[in-house]
């Protein structure tokens, strides 16, 4: 692998860099400790940022993690309709029964 990705000329490199999905490739031990390290260092700084922060501002949204091997990415949290959040309105307040 090292020799295919060595023999590449520059172009082919930026080509493959731009349109790359590292959660089809395989990673070694070391590459997955070191995307865990990638991701606490984006959350100290997130917490960090957060914390020095005044109330009143605008505060960063919480950081993705990096992307791995047989993982997909971050997916988008549904929005709920006005009818499933009356129902579960009326679920929480003893509506049930």
């Amino acid at each position: 692998m090292t020799a295919m990705r060595n023999a590449l000329s520059d172009e082919e490199y930026a080509a493959q860099a731009d349109k790359g999905e590292p959660e089809k490739g395989r990673w070694s031990q070391q590459d997955q400790l070191l995307a865990a390290v990638h991701d606490q260092v984006a959350q100290m700084t997130h917490v960090l940022i957060c914390a020095n922060t005044s109330s009143k501002g605008k505060r960063p949204k919480a950081p993705e993690p990096m992307r791995r091997p047989g993982s997909r990415g971050v997916q988008p949290k549904q929005k709920i309709s006005d009818e499933q959040a009356n129902t579960l309105f009326q679920l929480i307040n003893g509506g049930a029964a």
